[in-house]
């Protein structure tokens, strides 16, 4: 009688980390009524959007996959394009006469292009 043993980590151990840091983040969002900035980013593009925090509807989501943002630029997967992502929040965000509102990181550290993201919107007048 053999017994099996096990040689590595489990499959999603990556995958389970993220879902655990974007259920804390979601705690901490509930408590709050400001609109969100919420975040999702992907190998090759990242994505904002404002949210509100009663309803959940979505105001404005710009992503690295619009023509209008990126022009000519074919990498979109960089800091430099969650900075445009970035400042074309804020703008939006100003249109719709929105000054202050959450970061929602969504589970993602807080690092590289999502810090990118969220100082670039900052730049441009948005309050988090």
């Amino acid at each position: 009688m053999s017994k099996s043993v096990s040689t590595g980590k489990s499959i999603d151990s990556k995958k389970q980390r993220w879902f655990s840091r974007k259920r804390r983040v979601k705690k901490q969002m509930e408590r709050n009524t400001l609109t969100r900035l919420t975040v999702y980013r992907t190998s090759k593009h990242i994505t904002a959007q404002l949210d509100e925090a009663e309803s959940g509807r979505t105001i404005v989501s710009i992503s690295t996959n619009s023509k209008s943002v990126m022009g000519d630029d074919t990498s979109t997967g960089n800091i430099a394009a969650a900075k445009k992502v970035g400042t074309a929040i804020a703008e939006a965000a100003k249109e719709k006469q929105i000054s202050e509102v959450v970061f929602n990181r969504n589970g993602f550290l807080y690092h590289g292009r999502v810090k990118a993201l969220a100082e670039a919107a900052r730049e441009a007048g948005l309050k988090f």
